[in-house]
């Protein structure tokens, strides 16, 4: 019978790509070290299968591409539709951490842009303007973003750019892992660590990847909140989010519709907003956990299911993302995305670790690490980071971090609305278009600089040659 086979085969790829890449990690002591993603090994996998192998039987990438975007807007929805215990926090933390947040975003894009402004100057006139913005969305938004909106650019007319935003994607992987794992043991050398914590570094289960026969697995168990016998749990919030995901698709419809009226400006604008659905699925979800919890219904969403979804999604779409990458487009940029992913994440480095020593109170180089995975990979990368040295996640560093990711999603909107502007402006074969973005970014740094100076403390600038400037807080008794 004729029925088409593409996706479910390239599902079983990826699927046997995982598989591989857990079975090298539990068995690799370099993957162990370095807490390498197993999804992030599978994609290197794929990479090779779907440049060389692949194509010699007609495989293409398509469907990879595909789920890469899906997978990301399904992501946003399965973490949004979270219902979550309800917390206090250190009101102070919270924005000390939103702050070091949009500090990165701000610096990526202003770093990126004037490094692709002094190409197109000098070696590379013929690159792309908005390149540099891939240092952000490659490093602090990932894979997924990084390849919707460079897809956009490529309906604009430009060429092999969600290739290009893959790449970034999965070199942000790599700065996340070797560079968290270099920090992590820096810290343990230099005590900012809490020695109770130091065990986790141990763990072979942590290590492995793998729960041995016998052992428990950290998770613990799942409690179910509807009956088996009716609808199972699992299939009951799948049913949720790809509910949210069609309401979100449907609402972007509706858009592209009102938008058509506004003649061949508004069509293009429609076109655009595809590359960055995964904000209309965030807002989408929020809504319809409004909604729930107004008719009290907000109990039946399960949140480690929730999470366990998020987690199944957010591995495929790793996974595609870096076997989706095409070598010959890879090899066409290697210099710029050399340039600009080696300055960018240096400075991303340096910079993050210095004003986190400063900015925050208490358990700095907890809330430091797990930002800076965030930054470099992405939020599951963080967690994991911060789990090497924070098992049981007793500091508030991960839930501090959920309030603030709120507040930045707020504040870095204008830096994706103005995304398209350089690549209006090439489509004109003007720069104007990219210097007032770079104006913006500057003074996106500047309000950083500013609310730096507001939450920080008086030894803020004591020792400006410290990469970390020691903390009391490691002297006190730590918060439970």
């Amino acid at each position: 019978m004729n029925f088409d086979w593409k996706f479910i085969v390239d599902m079983g790829i990826i699927s046997v790509a995982l598989l591989l890449g857990t079975l090298i990690r539990s068995k690799g002591r370099f993957f162990q070290k370095y807490l390498i993603p197993n999804s992030l090994t599978a994609g290197f996998i794929l990479l090779v299968f779907y440049n060389w192998i692949g194509p010699l039987w007609g495989w293409t990438t398509v469907s990879l591409e595909n789920m890469v975007f899906h997978f990301l807007n399904l992501s946003f929805i399965a973490m949004i539709l979270r219902v979550g215990k309800k917390q206090e926090s250190n009101k102070k933390a919270v924005f000390s951490m939103a702050t070091t947040l949009v500090t990165q975003y701000a610096l990526q894009c202003f770093v990126g842009t004037i490094l692709t402004l002094i190409m197109i100057k000098t070696i590379f006139p013929g690159l792309f303007p908005g390149f540099g913005l891939f240092a952000t969305l490659g490093f602090s938004l990932g894979p997924g973003q990084a390849f919707a909106i460079g897809t956009g650019w490529e309906q604009l007319g430009f060429d092999g750019l969600g290739s290009v935003g893959l790449t970034f994607g999965a070199i942000g992987f790599l700065l996340a892992c070797f560079g968290g794992i270099f920090l992590i043991n820096f810290g343990l050398r230099k005590g900012w660590i809490y020695p109770e914590h130091v065990s986790g570094l141990e763990k072979a289960t942590v290590r492995a990847g793998v729960v041995k026969r016998g052992e428990t697995a950290p998770d613990g168990t799942v409690e179910n909140k509807t009956s088996a016998e009716a609808i199972d749990p699992l299939s009951f919030n799948a049913a949720l989010i790809l509910g949210t995901y069609l309401l979100s698709y449907l609402l972007l419809r509706v858009l592209n519709w009102l938008l058509a009226f506004a003649g061949p400006l508004g069509t293009e604008l429609a076109v655009n907003l595809w590359g960055v659905m995964f904000i209309f699925c965030a807002v989408v979800a929020m809504f319809v956990k409004f909604i729930l919890k107004s008719l009290n219904l907000e109990y039946i969403v399960d949140d480690q299911r929730m999470t366990r979804v998020a987690g199944f999604s957010v591995d495929f779409m790793v996974a595609a993302s870096v076997g989706a990458i095409s070598v010959a487009v890879l090899m066409e940029y290697w210099f710029p995305i050399l340039i600009i992913a080696a300055v960018s994440g240096t400075v991303t480095i340096i910079t993050h670790i210095w004003l986190s020593s400063r900015i925050f109170e208490d358990h700095s180089f907890y809330r430091a690490i797990l930002i800076y995975g965030a930054v470099t990979g992405t939020l599951p990368t963080g967690l994991a980071l911060l789990r090497i040295i924070d098992p049981e996640f007793e500091t508030p560093a991960s839930k501090d971090y959920m309030y603030a990711s709120g507040i930045v999603f707020m504040i870095v909107i204008p830096i994706l609305v103005t995304a398209n502007m350089p690549a209006y402006g090439a489509l004109r074969d003007s720069l104007v278009p990219t210097w007032i973005v770079f104006g913006i970014y500057a003074a996106y740094v500047a309000l950083c600089f500013v609310l730096y100076l507001f939450l920080s403390g008086k030894d803020r600038f004591n020792r400006p040659a410290d990469l970390w400037l020691k903390q009391k807080d490691l002297k006190v008794k730590r918060e439970v």
